[in-house]
């Protein structure tokens, strides 16, 4: 007998429907076809385990199975399910008469249990796409697959479950999630809060700045100067998630598996803090199976790289077109992969490498020359893409000492979100272009375009200052977001002025 059951192959973070045609005849013989990797290959020896352990019998019979279409390949071992399924249904030892209104994932261990599969969400959504009704899967991914609206899911554990629902025996209970009251309520829980960060108001206006342009940063300074505590919550005061903007970056975690099993949409913008070892593919993805990277990780987030001149150059460089483009293409011999990487950059170092050079009570003991050589760590073009530059100097102990709260996040967002709609309106018939870090050139001459007074400015600080030429387009999109957080329209010299002062790297008398 033929039967029909439906799985899903995930490349990059979308999912393409593969069809499991089983048929059942005379013979002896195993065949499993359609470029089955060796994982999906063992399924066999799970299954016949799986099935005799819970009372049922193993088809002594031929049994062909084609996985369609042939020219994907199927990886990793969550066809066990479908494969079973479609085994039993094809002997008769089970009803087929549901199997093909439903799309069926799980890996099988050998007892029958079920064991939590990759990408579940964007399999959901491909399911919905191809109009199934429903959508069955293990336990621990039903809540994120429920997520998808119109579209029934059903967590099991075991393949008992599964095979009484086939024929008729037993009612699946169906996943049900409140996704708005999730989605408001972790918005605006943080664990870390800016109001904990005593002393540094201009630092902390830098890191406004950013989160409200969309802007990538560095920070400089000395050990214990709170560069690290003050990156950890750039998360607090960035716009919440839309709804787009959540499925999105949920999908990237689904595929990469590092979703919570608690958490059924991501509600709050990731942030990443890989340590300075990590590889190039780590960074940025691939693998002989290729997976998202730390940057794909970090979409529509923050990717937080301390102490930034210790990460190797290699992995620098390699982050010098995703933060252009913000995607990354993997490409193999028979195949390529596109992930998103919309992330912002927050990056942190010390002045030279013992960490003290420009401190006010304490002197630099490295030998001439450390402090630029330490500084040219990070490439040009890698410099060139990160729009403010900020030094930090230690907190006083009457900062560290006063008891006077601070400002909270939830009172820096507020103007964040402001500015952010400002640039929503202001970019609304321009594709591809959120926020003020992502104009161009020639959006620049039309809305960041300073008055007579302002190019004067210009002029004096570029030539006082030795500021590089890369500086000057940087500064007008900085400037343009100090205008959006003050809610005027045009490009002032005060905020050219501010600007101004978020470019200390670029001065060619800063490393002496």
């Amino acid at each position: 007998m033929l039967v029909k059951v439906f799985g899903a192959a995930v490349q990059g973070i979308n999912a393409t429907l593969i069809t499991i045609e089983v048929n059942v005849t005379k013979g002896i013989k195993f065949f499993l076809v359609g470029l089955p990797d060796a994982s999906v290959k063992e399924a066999h020896e799970r299954i016949v385990s799986a099935i005799q352990v819970n009372g049922f019998k193993f088809p002594r019979q031929q049994i062909v199975i084609n996985m369609s279409p042939a020219d994907i390949r199927k990886e990793g071992s969550d066809y066990d399910l479908p494969l079973a399924m479609g085994i039993l249904a094809a002997s008769e030892t089970i009803k087929s008469d549901k199997l093909s209104d439903y799309l069926i994932m799980g890996e099988l261990s050998l007892d029958g249990n079920i064991l939590p599969i990759k990408g579940a969400l964007p399999i959901a959504i491909m399911a919905k796409e191809n109009g199934f009704k429903g959508f069955i899967l293990p336990t621990e991914n039903a809540k994120e697959a429920a997520v998808v609206e119109g579209l029934d899911v059903y967590g099991v554990e075991n393949i008992r479950q599964v095979i009484g629902f086939a024929n008729d025996e037993l009612e699946l209970e169906k996943m049900i999630v409140d996704i708005e009251q999730e989605f408001l309520f972790s918005q605006t829980n943080f664990e870390f809060d800016f109001s904990d960060v005593k002393g540094q108001e201009n630092v902390k206006r830098a890191l406004e700045v950013a989160a409200a342009g969309g802007h990538n940063i560095i920070m400089v300074g000395p050990p214990g100067a709170g560069k690290s505590m003050m990156a950890k919550r750039m998360p607090s005061i960035l716009p919440p998630f839309t709804m787009e903007e959540a499925l999105e970056t949920t999908k990237i975690h689904s595929v990469a598996g590092k979703l919570e099993k608690s958490i059924s949409l991501m509600s709050r913008r990731p942030f990443r803090s890989p340590h300075h070892t990590i590889s190039d593919v780590a960074m940025v993805g691939g693998g002989t199976y290729p997976q998202p990277g730390e940057i794909s990780l970090a979409h529509n987030g923050v990717l937080f790289l301390d102490e930034l001149p210790e990460f190797n150059r290699s992995v620098l460089e390699v982050m010098r077109q995703p933060l252009e483009d913000r995607q990354i293409t993997i490409s193999r011999a028979k195949f390529s992969v596109e992930y998103p990487a919309s992330f912002m950059l927050v990056s942190a170092m010390n002045p030279c490498p013992c960490g003290y050079y420009n401190h006010p009570d304490r002197e630099c003991v490295c030998p001439g020359g450390a402090v630029q050589k330490y500084l040219n760590k990070i490439s040009g073009p890698l410099l060139d893409r990160i729009d403010i530059h900020i030094e930090i100097v230690p907190v006083p102990f009457e900062k560290i000492s006063d008891r006077t709260p601070a400002e909270h996040s939830s009172e820096i967002v507020k103007r964040v979100v402001k500015a952010r709609q400002i640039q929503a309106e202001r970019f609304k018939n321009v594709s591809g272009i959120y926020c003020n870090a992502q104009m161009t050139s020639k959006m620049l001459h039309k809305y960041a375009a300073p008055d007579a007074a302002g190019l004067q400015l210009l002029k004096t600080a570029m030539d006082r200052l030795n500021l590089s030429a890369r500086a000057y387009d940087r500064i007008l999109k900085v400037s343009r977001t100090i205008a959006d957080l003050n809610s005027d329209e045009k490009v002032l010299p005060a905020h050219l002025a501010e600007a101004i002062n978020y470019r200390n790297l670029d001065r060619e008398s800063w490393a002496g």
